[in-house]
């Protein structure tokens, strides 16, 4: 797997040579998106764009930031859309709001299907290029069991903590956040 490029000033992080993942304000900056030759953009927006970009494909998966929505009912797909415009020499942009939940689930579940790494692995490496992704609690329940599901056992577990149930790479955080 090829090194993550950071996401600088753009607010684009380019996490493989043919995925990005932005915020929706990054989204809609025709000029970034074609300096990126960005050819298909996936909004995972409760609401969607009123005007994509011309020319580019456009999927909109109506979602919202929540731990009860079903996200995971949306794993596959993305990650085949993805997968099908890579190969087809596209570049796609998954995006959300802020590039932080969703669309960074989206990621997680893209990178373990089709890069063959684990949980783990995948979230180390989105860290490295967009260090404010982080998923709600609900949607790593999701990807933990997504992963289990595609790799036999997950390589991350929930784990009980004074803010209720958080992923076990939290761990420290968590108790770096404990008031003294």
């Amino acid at each position: 797997m090829p090194p993550a490029a950071p996401a600088g000033l753009s607010g684009l992080c380019r996490v493989t040579d043919t995925l990005y993942l932005s915020n929706g304000r990054a989204a809609r900056d025709v000029s970034l998106l074609s300096r990126c030759q960005i050819t298909c953009i996936i909004d995972a927006t409760e609401l969607g764009s009123d005007s994509p970009p011309p020319g580019m494909e456009y999927i909109h998966i109506p979602v919202s930031d929540s731990p009860l929505c079903r996200l995971s009912d949306h794993f596959d797909r993305v990650a085949e859309v993805i997968q099908r415009r890579g190969e087809s020499g596209g570049r796609t942009l998954l995006h959300c709001n802020a590039g932080v939940s969703r669309s960074a689930a989206l990621c997680l579940a893209y990178l373990m299907k089709h890069l063959d790494v684990s949980l783990l692995e995948a979230h180390t490496r989105l860290k490295s290029c967009r260090p404010m992704v982080r998923p709600n609690n609900g949607f790593w329940q999701q990807l933990i069991v997504y992963e289990g599901g595609l790799r036999g056992r997950p390589s991350i577990q929930m784990v009980s903590s004074s803010m209720g149930q958080i992923p076990d790479i939290y761990v420290e955080e968590a108790k770096n956040m404990l008031p003294l």
